[in-house]
């Protein structure tokens, strides 16, 4: 059996990662290309890629990954679909989906090929091809995103990559659920730790802190590009979970003033047996 040929656009983390993994598996031939030929060159040194792209590296992909930020997803897609086989399946990392998949798949619906929008759940708080790693994603949750034109099969293509990368689960929904659960679970998180560091006492926690100090500041690290794209791109559903924690939080603010004890226990408890509750 023919092995697939992956085209991975974007040899950073996630890319190169993606990368490492699928090469590691032996079911695919995998290509590379990125912005910096550097980059290129460590991944073919690092063995993660079996060459780099040239140009006919798009029209021969049966699988094309675009491991960039939004806005050079759409942008490269436009550019190269024409190049691309009818059939082609083509995706995504992009940490928002609809406004992705319903651009991306405008852009290969007169050319025959099949966009399905993914989020690979599993990173880092540094980038870059030097902080690849083949494991990244063993035991993480894959995330495809597909619409009511996208076929079967190509949803089949991605759930059999993403087991071979080693996640654990395989989540299908639709991009507009994708977009309101992940404001919760991975940008709310990424604002609270923003604003948690933004205190003056960040400056002074040295000798006062440990784990709690840690966890909750561990994502603030962020690239301030990347993520106000991903934040403004997903600004509604953004919108509505900050206006929840700051209502929660407000919460907790009256009972401090109030010297109400037995309401801040009513708080702390709920936050304890919800946490308890679904883990």
């Amino acid at each position: 059996m023919n092995k697939q040929t992956v085209l991975v656009v974007g040899l950073g983390l996630i890319g190169g990662s993606l990368a490492m993994a699928l090469t590691r598996s032996g079911k695919y031939v995998v290509v590379g290309t990125s912005r910096r030929i550097e980059t290129v060159e460590e991944a073919l040194d690092a063995g993660a890629i079996a060459r780099p792209a040239d140009p006919n590296t798009w029209s021969e992909a049966d699988i094309v990954m675009l491991c960039v930020s939004p806005s050079a997803t759409v942008s490269l897609l436009r550019q190269h679909a024409a190049e691309l086989r009818p059939g082609t399946v083509v995706t995504d990392v992009c940490g928002i989906k609809q406004a992705i998949v319903e651009e991306c798949t405008a852009v290969c619906r007169p050319h025959g090929v099949h966009f399905v929008g993914a989020h690979p759940m599993a990173g880092k708080e540094k980038n870059g091809f030097e902080h690849a790693d083949a494991d990244l994603f063993r035991g993480a949750s894959y995330i495809l995103t597909p619409t009511d034109e996208t076929p079967e099969t190509a949803v089949e293509t991605m759930r059999e990559l993403a087991l071979t990368l080693g996640c654990a689960r395989v989540t299908v929904t639709t991009p507009e659920n994708h977009d309101r659960m992940i404001a919760y679970t991975s940008q709310i998180p990424h604002v609270l730790a923003g604003a948690y560091v933004s205190s003056p006492r960040c400056a002074e926690h040295v000798g006062y802190a440990a784990g709690s100090y840690r966890d909750v500041s561990r994502v603030a690290t962020i690239d301030e590009g990347l993520w106000s794209e991903l934040f403004l791109l997903n600004r509604e559903q953004l919108g509505a979970e900050l206006d929840e924690l700051i209502g929660n939080l407000q919460s907790y603010r009256q009972a401090l003033s109030a010297s109400d004890a037995e309401k801040l226990k009513e708080l702390i408890r709920f936050g304890r047996e919800s946490k308890q509750r679904f883990g």
